[in-house]
C-alpha cells in the first residue's frame, strides 16, 4: 500500500505534464500558407502550406508555375550568338515541392531550421526556331528548324532558414530561405524538325552546332536524322533555392 501510495504523486504529475503539454500544442497556430514573393520576379506563380505537427516538426508543401514566356536570364548559359540562332523560344514550368521541417529555436514554426526536401520539376517548351549555318561549295546557307519538347526531373536536396512572427498575434510570417540546394536525375526529349530533307553532311553540321551550345549542368545527346534531330536530356540536375516568403498563420 505505501508502495502505492509514493507511485500516486508521480502518475498525477505525468498526468499534468502531458495535459499540460498537449495544451500548449492545442492553443498555438498549427498552420501557414505562404507565397515566395521574390519568385514572382521570374514569373513563378507559387503557393505554398505548412503544418506543425509539434513544437519542432512541420512538414511544408508547395507547388509553383511559371507561364510560358521568354528564358529567365538565357543570355547567363548562352552566348549572344548562340542566343540569336534561337527564335521566339518561349518555355513554361511547374514544380512540386514537399519538405519535413526541423526546428530549432522557439519551434511551431518559428525560428531556424532544417529541411530536407523532395522536388518535381517539369520544364516544357514552346514551337521555337532554331538555326544553324551550313556551308557548300563555298556558300554559306542558313538552314532553319522547329524545335519543341520537355524535360522533367526528381531531386532531393536540404534547404536551411528561419522563420519569423512578425506581429504580437503572430498571424503574419516571414520565412527566410537562407540557402538550398538539391540534386537529382532529368530526362526528356527535344525534336528539331527541317522543311527539307537533310543531307549527311547537313545532318552533320547540324548535331555539331547543337552539341557546341554546350549548356551548362545539363547532360544531353544529340541524334539526327533526314528530318532533323532528336535531342535526349538524361543525366544530373542541379537546383538552387533561396527567397522570401510571406504568409498567415492560423
Amino acid at each position: 500500500m505505501k508502495k502505492y501510495l509514493i507511485l500516486l504523486p508521480c502518475f498525477v504529475f505525468s498526468g499534468i505534464n502531458a495535459q499540460e503539454t498537449s495544451g500548449a500544442e492545442s492553443s498555438e497556430k498549427m498552420n501557414i500558407i505562404k507565397t515566395n514573393v521574390t519568385a514572382y520576379a521570374f514569373r513563378n506563380i507559387n503557393l505554398s502550406y505548412e503544418r506543425a505537427f509539434n513544437q519542432w516538426f512541420s512538414v511544408n508543401m508547395g507547388f509553383g508555375a511559371m507561364p510560358e514566356g521568354k528564358v529567365p536570364f538565357i543570355n547567363a548559359f548562352l552566348s549572344d550568338a548562340d542566343e540569336k540562332r534561337f527564335q521566339n523560344l518561349e518555355v513554361k514550368s511547374f514544380n512540386f515541392t514537399i519538405e519535413p521541417r526541423f526546428y530549432l529555436g522557439a519551434g511551431y514554426g518559428k525560428g531556424f531550421y532544417v529541411a530536407p526536401y523532395y522536388r518535381y520539376s517539369k520544364i516544357t517548351s514552346n514551337t521555337f526556331d532554331f538555326y544553324y549555318d551550313y556551308t557548300f561549295s563555298g556558300t554559306t546557307y542558313q538552314i532553319p528548324v522547329k524545335g519543341n519538347g520537355n524535360t522533367s526531373a526528381h531531386s532531393g536536396g536540404v534547404m536551411v532558414g528561419v522563420q519569423f512572427f512578425l506581429t504580437t498575434s503572430r498571424n503574419l510570417v516571414l520565412d527566410l530561405w537562407i540557402a538550398g540546394a538539391h540534386y537529382g536525375k532529368g530526362q526528356g526529349d527535344f525534336t528539331m524538325t527541317s522543311d527539307v530533307v537533310l543531307t549527311p553532311d547537313m545532318q552533320a553540321q547540324l548535331k555539331k552546332e547543337i552539341e557546341d551550345l554546350d549548356i551548362p549542368y545539363i547532360n544531353y545527346t544529340v541524334e539526327t536524322n533526314a528530318n532533323g534531330a532528336v535531342v535526349k536530356v538524361d543525366g544530373p540536375w542541379i537546383g538552387f533555392r533561396s527567397g522570401v516568403s510571406l504568409g498567415y498563420r492560423f
